[in-house]
Formats: C-alpha cells, sequence, structure tokens
C-alpha cells in the first residue's frame, strides 16, 4: 500500500504522531541489534553513521529549506531572510542544548564528556547523546506535516512522507549507536535494547509539538522549517560525520554519505 494513503485518513496532528511513533520504532529496530549481538564491526557502524548523516543533510534542504524558500516568495520580506534567520536559529539552540546538556559520544573516551558537570554514569551520558540528535529530526517531521496542513503547494503529505521514511532508515544505524555501546558497558541485552529505545521517545512527542506550532502560528512555518533544517545540519557536523571518522574509516563513512544524501533525494522527488 502507498505510504501516503496509509496517513491520509488523519488530521496532521495524528499524521505527525503516526510518523514520529514510525521513526521511533526504526530506532528500537536498530537497537534491537544487541539481542543478536554484542557488537558490530567498527566499519559497518562507521558506514551506517555516514549514511545517517547524509539523510539529514538532504532532508535539510529537499524537505525544509527549499520549502521554506518557496513559501517566502512574494512576502514584504526579502525571499531568503525566513530561511536564514530560522536556519541559524536553530543552529545556536542546538548549540545552547549541546554546551549545557550533559552527553558523551558513542566510542568517545570519558574525558570527552561534555556539557556541565555531572555524576551521571556513563551510560546515561550515551543515551544522552543521542537523545540530543531525536529532538531535531521528531521536530522536522511534525513541521512537515503542519506545513502540508497549510495548503501550501511545496508542502505535501508526500514530502512528509518522504522525510518521515528518510528519519525513519537513518534511526535504525542510531538506535544501535546506543544499545550496542551500552552492551559493552556491562549492561544486559535487555537494558541496553530498552535505553536504546527510549532514546528515540521524544520523536513522537516533538513532531506532535512541530505540527501544532504551525498549525496554530502559520506565518512562523517558514522559520520553523528552516530552524528544524538548521538543528538537523548541526547534528550532522557536531556529531554524526566526527563520529563517523572516529574509527578511521573516514572514506567508507564518506561513501555513506553520499548514499544516505541520494536514497533521500529520490524519496523526496518521489513522494513528494
Amino acid at each position: 500500500m502507498d505510504p501516503v494513503s496509509l496517513v491520509d485518513g488523519f488530521g496532521p496532528i495524528e499524521q505527525a504522531l503516526l510518523a514520529g511513533l514510525f521513526t521511533w520504532f526504526m530506532t528500537a529496530a536498530g537497537a534491537g541489534i544487541v539481542i543478536l549481538f554484542d557488537e558490530i564491526d567498527r566499519k559497518v557502524l562507521d558506514v551506517m553513521l555516514g549514511f545517517a548523516a547524509g539523510v539529514m543533510v538532504a532532508a535539510s534542504f529537499w524537505s525544509l529549506l527549499s520549502p521554506a524558500l518557496e513559501m517566502s516568495e512574494g512576502k514584504s520580506l526579502p525571499v531568503w531572510f525566513p530561511a536564514l534567520v530560522g536556519f541559524l536559529l536553530g543552529g545556536v539552540v542546538m548549540r545552547l542544548v549541546d554546551y549545557y546538556l550533559p552527553h558523551l559520544h558513542p566510542g568517545a573516551p570519558p574525558e570527552e564528556v561534555e556539557g556541565v558537570k555531572t555524576s551521571w554514569q556513563r551510560s546515561m551520558l550515551l543515551v544522552s547523546a543521542i537523545t540530543l540528535h531525536n529532538v531535531p529530526e521528531g521536530l522536522a517531521v511534525g513541521v512537515a506535516f503542519g506545513a502540508a496542513a497549510s495548503g501550501f503547494e511545496g508542502a505535501t503529505v508526500g514530502a512528509a512522507v518522504a522525510l518521515a521514511i528518510g528519519i525513519g532508515i537513518q534511526n535504525f544505524p542510531e538506535g544501535a549507536a546506543v544499545s550496542l555501546p551500552l552492551r559493552r558497558e556491562g549492561l544486559s541485552r535487555k537494558s541496553s535494547f530498552m535505553w536504546g529505545q527510549f532514546s528515540a521517545t521524544v520523536e513522537p512527542i516533538a513532531a506532535v509539538i512541530g505540527a501544532a506550532l504551525v498549525i496554530a502560528m502559520e506565518p512562523i512555518l517558514p522559520y520553523a522549517l528552516s530552524f528544524a533544517a538548521g538543528a538537523m545540519i548541526f547534528v550532522v557536523v557536531e556529531e554524526l560525520i566526527p563520529e563517523s571518522h572516529r574509527g578511521g574509516n573516514g572514506d567508507i563513512a564518506t561513501m555513506g554519505v553520499m548514499v544516505g544524501f541520494a536514497i533521500m533525494m529520490v524519496l523526496d522527488v518521489a513522494f513528494g
């Protein structure tokens, strides 16, 4: 069945919730790898992280920035202004969260803990890092469905579904990137899986909030789309790409970025 037809019978808030639940499910599926394996080859993980980065870069432009620019045409402000403000604001907000929220990237040594000083255990710091990834992803999905409800020609339910599928696909390696390191930290398979999937529970919440905000305040729509794009680009440059290069597999991780970008681009064009 066409994925678009599955959500056509629901309102935008319900659509955003369903999409957010799908992206959460994909994270849980990735985290479920820990039930079968204690770890996977580092090259495979780096390719998966690079793939996730490529999907997020493509989604930031094709699904978020491009519609934001189209929506700004014919208004009193320059076409580029809402996209510029929203994009930079998204990066600034993520930088503030990154600065204050205690977290530790998978594969990083304990001395690289970021954020304010805390007594949190390493396992909680790892979960915090991936949760930080997931907030802008859920927000982007919700804003996309809210934009589709606005009736603007450049924002369709199909494009929002494409974004949700792309985010869901790249959430699979992110789930594994949480649960497998937790297993190596000594947690049981069950606990590693539970914490891995828990890191994505923010996505349905953020999706609903994003959709509700743009429906209630339609004039902020181009700013909201660009904000989500800026937040995702921050995550890619600050976290995903450096993590994918940490194991010394930069070349194949870069190819993962290229493949992820290409797949997300095709999804957006095909559904949008």
